[in-house]
């Protein structure tokens, strides 16, 4: 599996290691797959038998290794365990599948440590750093821009890592207490909150400027863990797949390929959407995406 940005008219093939280090591509683009994998009813069927065996953490590496092929198998399988453990997230299935009315069901996603669905994504996001950086014996300085949620969860999912530091921006007085509290609490040394003059957009232009600059970002070796990181938007592909794989338990073997869901999406940015994009692009069977 190789990467290309979505501004590169040469499509310069990159590896998944070198893109989650990078963030937003040089050229400003995003980084996607060259192509997507296909999910078939065969896949649909292994992936059920895996998460009854060894719940989300395995489900989660076996869909992930259609994407990275650079990390050993073993390595991400170990990756995804502590990711996604518990009582770091406070239920033990991770994600839970609830029933609320009639056909409409709850995907609760919000278990992790700051409460926020961001958390699903963060917590792989920080173990696959660190791994990464060990590998290369290298440091790396994330650049992060949010209006609560997306701060909360990188640091919680970074702090205390080694070779990383955080320096997240936030628009002054704009955020919940409860988050600000959150972030501003943090006093490990290797997290530093800045507030911003301005709104969660003004965060995100000095976010883009930087990355846009590629001597800077080489020189300070600079990431990003927003949703212009693509590790960020493939784990998040993850539990459409697993929604998907509960919603349909009880229906058929022969008809369960054929039992499309829709998703509602209660979030501002593109990011999940965009992540349940990819997963109904790749063949799985959602109808509608809200």
């Amino acid at each position: 599996m190789r990467y290309i940005s979505t501004r590169d008219p040469e499509r310069t093939p990159q590896k998944f290691s070198d893109i989650l280090l990078e963030g937003l591509a040089p050229d400003g683009g995003l980084f996607l797959p060259t192509e997507y994998p296909t999910i078939t009813g065969e896949d649909l069927d292994h992936w059920r038998k895996i998460l009854a065996d060894g719940g989300y953490p395995a489900l989660a590496a076996d869909v992930l290794q259609l994407f990275i092929d650079d990390i050993p198998a073993e390595d991400l399988a170990a990756i995804t365990q502590r990711a996604y453990s518990y009582p770091k997230f406070s239920e033990e299935e991770i994600v839970t599948v609830t029933h609320l009315e009639d056909d409409i069901y709850k995907g609760g996603l919000s278990y992790g440590p700051t409460a926020a669905f961001k958390d699903m994504a963060m917590q792989l996001l920080g173990e696959l750093f660190e791994y990464e950086l060990k590998r290369r014996s290298q440091v790396l300085n994330i650049l992060g821009a949010t209006s609560g949620d997306t701060g909360s969860s990188a640091e919680y999912a970074m702090r205390g890592r080694d070779g990383i530091s955080v320096f997240m921006l936030t628009p002054r007085g704009r955020m919940t207490a409860f988050q600000q509290a959150q972030m501003f609490s943090i006093d490990d040394p290797n997290v530093i909150n800045m507030a911003v003059d301005g709104v969660f957009d003004d965060c995100q232009d000095i976010v883009k400027a930087v990355s846009s600059d590629l001597q800077f970002k080489r020189t300070w070796s600079i990431g990003a863990v927003n949703s212009i990181n693509w590790a960020r938007l493939v784990a998040q592909v993850v539990y459409y797949i697993y929604i998907w794989l509960r919603m349909t338990d009880g229906v058929a073997p022969a008809e369960q390929y054929d039992s499309k869901i829709s998703f509602a999406v209660p979030t501002g940015n593109f990011g999940d959407v965009c992540a349940g994009h990819v997963a109904r692009s790749m063949g799985l069977p959602i109808d509608r995406l809200i």
